[in-house]
């Protein structure tokens, strides 16, 4: 059984707490009020990521607080993590500036391939912006995009979520092998 650990970082308030509760199951009586994560919230579910046949993978969540109070922390958090998801609210227009400093600080320094990587632009519920092309930057425009609307299109975001995954966990394996390969070598 393969173990992944996935980081969910990103500006304040985009959503990533709400958008881990859905993907693991986990059900927080939040009551609609904001709550900043203190420091980051592990969430541990099981998986069948996309094309993995009948492999259960176990997903460590990593529900990364937005706030830099907890920036010297971060190093700590991204040991031995196998891929990066930045959520950010397409609605809050600092975000699409904001996300290039979090691919900077969790992506470009761990050199992740691209596969390993997600970018969720998650739609809050009544936003009116559309879903179209966002304007990200070059280093941004490579990762793969999905928009999550978990009022509209859960499921589609569980499914990409499940592809990612499966990405990852080809990630993890072909590394593995050139690991293995080059030890036998």
């Amino acid at each position: 059984m393969f173990k992944t650990k996935i980081l969910f970082v990103g500006p304040t308030e985009s959503g990533k707490t709400v958008v881990a509760n859905f993907l693991s199951d986990t059900t927080e009586n939040v009551g609609g009020e904001y709550r900043p994560t203190q420091g980051v919230r592990i969430l541990e579910f099981e998986s069948q990521p996309e094309g993995s046949g009948d492999k259960i993978c176990e997903v460590e969540l990593w529900d990364c607080s937005g706030d830099f109070k907890f920036e010297s922390c971060w190093p700590a958090l991204m040991k031995d993590c196998s891929g990066v998801v930045i959520i950010f609210n397409p609605d809050i227009p600092s975000h699409l500036k904001e996300i290039e400093t979090w691919h900077s600080i969790f992506i470009s320094t761990q050199s992740l391939q691209e596969s390993q990587c997600l970018l969720i632009a998650h739609h809050k519920p009544g936003c009116e912006i559309e879903r179209g092309r966002l304007p990200l930057a070059p280093n941004l425009s490579r990762l793969p995009l999905i928009h999550s609307d978990l009022e509209e299109e859960p499921e589609d975001v569980r499914h990409s979520f499940y592809r990612y995954l499966g990405n990852v966990v080809k990630a993890m394996s072909e590394s593995r092998e050139r690991e293995e390969m080059s030890i036998i070598t």
